[in-house]
């Protein structure tokens, strides 16, 4: 890397006590595919005192593009990290913690994809070493460009990704001097202002380990003490940079589910009960009431609203004995009641706690496993027939009235209901989970009338013992090669009117395996098909044209000439000269050197004026050159131009300049 030209990616390493893992580490980062001339290593030694500040000297004398610094001990990883930041110029920043290591290829292809679609946050897929937790939602195929409303990327908010360090700077974003939850801020912040997010899910960038002297800060920083500014901050970030409203209720949720109500469980009984009561308690009382709207509450899991709701009416004692009981009340099961399934919990319909249903309501909680086993045409095409195995768990097996729902995407339309048979055999290997059919006629499944024009995703309302959940038709399986197969596409007659066309209904799965139909009017077979544009082999000055007639031509005016005209409004024709064997084959020589000087545009011509047939440009049609021997001997040329209207070939034909054509020739 010279002394003028910015690496494209600093990595900053933050490190304390990490041996023996550092090496490895920093190694990782010497070794990428990229190359050390477009990256800086920064790897900041926080006080430690094993070794660590020696080991990274050594490895700084083997690589240029490592530089070390040594600072008094600041503990935790955000005081070495914004070190690194302070002294970053690489296009992107990646922060990199001393106990893990990247594969070879990850900075490669996380900066490809940033630069290739301009996004600020790279995702790269994270893997675990000896059993450390990892997202993998997010990681279920490569995003190109998303954002934290359409993808799952929200719920890691670990540092660990490629940031532009534009944004970074342009917001101002540092790390809170804290030992645990420093990072969650951070990115949440990153994320919430980025202009757009990637994902890298088809190659294994980030390895994630425990040490092997269990000193992670994640493991000895976990209790609350060490915990609560980060997440205060954490909710001040997501109503900092989002109005309220359905989109900050969605962000908010996950702060809630994971910073308020999960450790409050796990880590509030272990507190003494005078900090617990009059420390901890007090502020989760006030997130709970302050971020916590309405939105949010009907997001949550039962689990978390019942805490919620004891948070809110002030209620320690009754919360206490909530968090002391969670896990043995976890799984007390359900119960249904009027089409609506409640979690069993003691205080479910207690009249001394006087809890609301609400809050123990879990119908849209309730897991639905199903398989879309079959899908295929059948009859005389247009039919799609679907079948596969389905169940509401611990709701026992199917009712009638389980239907399969077609649901219009990004167009008004009333969802189209069609009645699915439940069969009774169970699937092998799974007593509660039935049969079901459906066969859709999209000539007529829309109330008599065909499938109308757009995207439809395909929906099941499954019914047992009273209980409706609507879920999204997916496929489990998948075949040898791991790709989801659908049905091939099918035609559709919808309409018999001369100068109709019928529609076409592609099947297909999305990346996270649903079940769509894609219905669009299929394209109109041109009334004819040119099959050759050439320069005659012996007068390279005519322009040979060759084509058939189609089926189609029967609906148009057929071609009788072959067309050139001018952007003046010059015009020239030949007539199409038509095969005398009846195969509908035709030929016309057009003598471009009779031209003059000028862009023409060439179509075929039929009976109709307004309807003429563009020829389409080729790319195998070179350009051509003569004399004319009226204008002293002079040479001309024809070339074949892109951009013509409606991708319509265009020649210039032009005189030769000679000066320019011998600077050409010299170079």
């Amino acid at each position: 890397m010279s002394l003028t030209t910015p690496p494209r990616v600093s990595v900053i390493i933050p490190a304390y006590n990490a041996m023996p893992e550092l090496t490895k580490c920093v190694t990782s980062v010497m070794e990428q595919t990229l190359g050390l001339d477009m990256i800086e290593i920064i790897a900041v030694d926080d006080g430690s005192t094993d070794g660590t500040g020696r080991e990274l000297d050594r490895l700084a004398q083997t690589c240029s593009s490592l530089r070390v610094v040594h600072q008094p001990n600041s503990g935790g990883a955000g005081g070495p990290r914004n070190t690194g930041l302070d002294m970053a110029g690489g296009d992107y920043v990646f922060f990199l913690d001393s106990d893990d290591y990247l594969g070879p290829d990850a900075l490669r292809r996380m900066v490809a994809m940033a630069d290739e679609n301009r996004t600020d946050v790279v995702l790269g897929k994270m893997v675990s070493v000896g059993g450390r937790a990892v997202p993998t939602a997010v990681f279920s195929h490569n995003q190109p460009r998303t954002d934290v409303f359409s993808s799952a990327a929200y719920r890691t908010l670990g540092c660990w990704k490629l940031f532009r360090r534009s944004l970074i700077e342009r917001l101002g974003l540092r790390f809170p001097p804290y030992r645990n939850c420093e990072d969650k801020p951070f990115t949440a912040a990153a994320f919430l202002n980025a202009d757009g997010i990637s994902v890298v899910a088809d190659y294994d960038c980030y390895y994630s380990r425990n040490r092997q002297n269990g000193n992670n800060l994640t493991l000895t920083a976990a209790d609350l003490v060490h915990r609560m500014d980060g997440t205060r901050l954490c909710f001040e970030t997501v109503a900092r940079y989002l109005d309220p409203g359905p989109r900050q209720d969605r962000i908010m949720r996950r702060h809630v589910e994971w910073e308020l109500c999960g450790p409050l469980r796990a880590l509030l009984p272990r507190e003494s009960e005078q900090r617990a009561r009059e420390h901890f308690y007090p502020q989760f009382r006030h997130w709970a009431q302050s971020y916590v709207t309405d939105g949010v509450f009907q997001l949550l899991a039962p689990e978390d609203r019942l805490i919620v709701h004891l948070l809110r009416t002030d209620r320690y004692e009754d919360l206490m004995t909530v968090a002391r009981h969670a896990k043995e009340d976890a799984g007390r099961g359900h119960v249904v009641d009027k089409g609506r399934v409640y979690w069993s919990h003691p205080f479910f319909r207690d009249p001394l706690k006087a809890v609301p249903d609400a809050c123990f309501d879990a119908t849209d909680r309730i897991p639905v496993h199903h398989e879309l086993a079959e899908a295929a045409w059948t009859g005389d095409g247009v039919v799609l027939r679907l079948a596969g195995h389905a169940r509401i768990e611990s709701l026992g097996p199917l009712q009638p009235a389980t239907q399969l729902i077609l649901r219009p995407r990004d167009f008004r339309h009333p969802d189209i209901r069609v009645p699915v048979t439940v069969g009774t055999a169970p699937r092998h290997g799974d007593d509660a989970a039935v049969g079901f059919t459906v066969d859709v006629d999209l000539s007529t499944v829309d109330a008599g009338a065909p499938l109308g024009k757009g995207t439809w995703d395909l929906y099941l309302d499954l019914r047992a013992q009273g209980v409706s959940r609507t879920v999204r038709l997916r496929q489990a399986r998948t075949d040898a090669d791991g790709r989801r197969a659908a049905p091939p596409q099918r035609e559709m007659t919808t309409d018999s009117r001369p100068g109709h066309h019928p529609t076409t209904a592609r099947p297909f799965f999305t990346p996270h395996g649903n079940f769509s139909l894609d219905v669009r009017q299929a394209k109109a077979e041109p009334a004819c098909r040119v099959t050759g544009i050439a320069w005659d082999a012996f007068a390279s000055t005519t322009l040979i044209v060759s084509g058939r007639l189609t089926a189609e031509s029967a609906r148009h005016p057929e071609p009788t000439a072959l067309r050139a005209e001018e952007d003046s409004g010059s015009v020239r024709e030949v007539p199409l000269l038509y095969a005398p064997d009846g195969s509908r084959t035709f030929t016309a020589r057009m003598p471009v050197g009779t031209l003059r000087p000028g862009r023409w545009t060439l179509t075929l011509r039929t009976g109709d004026p307004k309807n003429r047939i563009p020829l389409p440009a080729t790319r195998g049609l070179s350009g051509t050159r003569w004399f004319r021997a009226s204008r002293l001997g002079r040479p001309y040329y024809a070339k074949p131009l892109s951009g013509g209207p409606k991708g319509a070939l265009v020649l210039r034909v032009a005189p030769v300049r000679l000066a320019a054509a011998l600077r050409r020739r010299l170079g």
